[in-house]
């Protein structure tokens, strides 16, 4: 018995085959944004470490509002937690930890160190972000007009490149910001030493974000797309700052996550030295020089500013890692 042929049914090659009643799947193209995201979210460690820095960002933001609303004062002395009888320690286990004082008190004053480690929390990020913006400003602006002109152009900016990394960078920092922790510039205070901080880091640093990016524009400039805005008449600036920056988005926010640890590293050391922000204004560095004489019988104070450091700069760099994977075309 043969089976009738159903002669309004389309034939498989017919183009109304696309029109019956199936549906249809269709192929959408990804941008390179989303590729990256993509990619981004596989890596469990870079989400995060993402999520981590999204918070003390947040912490540094609304530090104030936060201090005000808790009624947390991280200047305020409370000898009535110390234990006189042993020169000035808190009083209980832990330094001091308790319910109203969650990661207790420091020594001989008796201040809160949750308070003073929020309070220490924007002044770092406020001080390594403000010298990453610095060092990235002029890092790409040199960087890139050396990588793409060339010649004695190149060459006088890599030495400038080469003789601000001959610097000692570290002992440079300490001789001017002790130089200038009377006043200067018509500041003082606390904005004086922020300002010190955030200039002295960022414009000695510049060269290692100058280097990246012009080894990137040495490559770029050798494209279709740059011929091609060439031979359409577009000059020098037009391709800089047209053409080529768009391009070098993804090494330099890849590498301002790398290098605002270090920023952070940098300026608690020279707060641990004494030349960063000083007293009684919180920091994480001046806690840890604090804590130095109390670390055998108080080793809280010390582990707790050294815990928020290790935290902080351990979320930068696994966010760097990962947005390093995600925008690397090559990668899986």
């Amino acid at each position: 018995m043969t089976t009738p042929i159903d002669t309004t049914a389309p034939a498989p090659g017919d183009p109304g085959a696309a029109t019956s009643g199936v549906p249809q799947s269709r192929i959408e193209g990804r941008s390179l944004g989303r590729i990256a995201w993509t990619r981004f979210k596989r890596d469990k460690a870079a989400v995060a470490g993402g999520i981590v820095v999204i918070l003390l960002v947040l912490l540094a933001v609304l530090a104030k509002p936060l201090e005000a609303v808790f009624g947390l004062d991280p200047n305020a002395p409370n000898p009535d937690l110390l234990d006189a009888n042993l020169g000035g320690l808190p009083l209980g286990s832990f330094g001091g930890m308790s319910g109203s004082h969650p990661l207790g008190v420091d020594p001989l004053q008796g201040r809160d160190v949750l308070a003073r480690i929020v309070e220490g929390s924007w002044v770092s990020l406020l001080v390594a972000f403000g010298a990453t913006v610095l060092s990235n400003t002029i890092g790409t602006v040199l960087g890139v007009i050396a990588g793409y002109y060339g010649g004695w152009v190149d060459a006088a900016i890599s030495r400038v490149m080469d003789t601000f990394l001959a610097f000692p960078l570290l002992l440079f920092a300490i001789s001017i910001s002790a130089s200038l922790q009377a006043g200067a510039f018509g500041l003082h205070g606390l904005p004086l030493h922020i300002g010190v901080l955030i200039f002295v880091i960022g414009f000695f640093n510049w060269p290692y974000m100058g280097r990246i990016v012009r080894g990137q524009t040495l490559s770029l400039r050798e494209r279709e797309f740059v011929f091609a805005a060439r031979s359409l008449g577009a000059r020098g600036p037009f391709i800089l700052f047209k053409e080529l920056l768009p391009n070098l988005v993804g090494p330099i926010l890849v590498y301002s996550t790398l290098l605002i640890p270090t920023n952070i590293l940098f300026e608690a050391a020279l707060s641990f030295l004494g030349v960063g922000v000083q007293a009684p204004q919180a920091s994480w560095g001046g806690m840890m020089n604090d804590a130095i004489n109390y670390y055998q019988v108080d080793p809280a104070y010390l582990v707790v500013p050294g815990l928020a450091i290790f935290v902080t700069v351990l979320a930068f760099n696994l966010l760097g890692d990962g947005l390093r994977d995600a925008l690397d075309p090559r990668s899986n």
